[in-house]
């Protein structure tokens, strides 16, 4: 399986040199830090669940939650305000970049 896997190496250098591409090499059989240590960090479920990222990529949106069941006991002010969309704080948004979702954030 290995021994495949230097012919191949091989094979895309050769061709590649004879382009004169040798930085596209590096993108073809680059490996990350993350794949170098040997592990990866996980994203929270509930956040991907809860948070979306918005086009900026500076700020995530949720839908307010208490918006389903049980609406007859509450006012329609409340139900108004609980329809609305949430957006993240600036100490909320650098929690979810960082931690909550490493690799889906944009």
């Amino acid at each position: 399986m290995f021994s495949l896997g230097r012919q191949l190496l091989g094979t895309a250098q050769s061709c590649l040199r004879l382009r004169g591409q040798s930085s596209a090499l590096s993108r073809l059989f680059s490996t990350t830090r993350i794949a170098e240590a040997g592990y990866k960090m996980k994203s929270h479920s509930g956040a991907k669940k809860r948070w979306r990222s918005l086009g900026s990529g500076n700020a995530f949106k949720r839908g307010k939650a208490g918006h389903q069941h049980l609406n007859v006991t509450k006012s329609p002010a409340r139900k108004n305000r609980l329809s609305t969309t949430a957006y993240s704080t600036p100490a909320q948004t650098h929690k979810l970049k960082k931690l909550l979702l490493p690799y889906g954030s944009g």
